[in-house]
């Protein structure tokens, strides 16, 4: 993941480059815990960011909650109304531009929704679904 964050400083690497090596790290990382992992699904990662569960609030989330249906619109913070930039790197380049900001937001929103850190496939699934969107 370092030589990543370096290649992305030095280079000027564009997010879409940082997202494919992230991606392919993880997938790596995926057949390692199960040999017979085909790949992330656009579809997996749409019903993981779609559905909603008690959050670590007590509430009823989902990623919707804050980031919207629209991917490429801002969206608003469910518990503090503070607005978020759209998360679609299509209408945002900034998302998806480093590996480090990639893993704390899905960390943190893994957390918020689910109450517990997203496992390596959820969190290839939820990036492939926003990429592609």
């Amino acid at each position: 993941m370092k030589i990543i964050l370096t290649l992305v400083t030095l280079f000027g690497i564009s997010s879409a480059a940082v997202v494919d090596e992230y991606l392919k790290t993880l997938a790596k990382e995926a057949r390692v815990q199960d040999l017979t992992f085909k790949g992330f699904s656009l579809k997996r990662g749409e019903d993981i960011f779609t559905s909603k569960h008690i959050g670590k609030k007590g509430k009823e989330v989902s990623c919707v909650s804050c980031h919207g249906e629209d991917l490429n619109k801002a969206g608003k913070n469910f518990f503090t109304a503070k607005e978020i930039e759209p998360l679609s790197p299509k209408a945002n380049p900034q998302r998806f531009s480093e590996v480090k900001t990639i893993e704390k937001w899905l960390k943190r929103n893994f957390i918020d929704v689910y109450n517990r850190e997203g496992t390596i496939e959820e969190k290839g699934d939820v990036v492939t679904y926003i990429i592609n969107r």
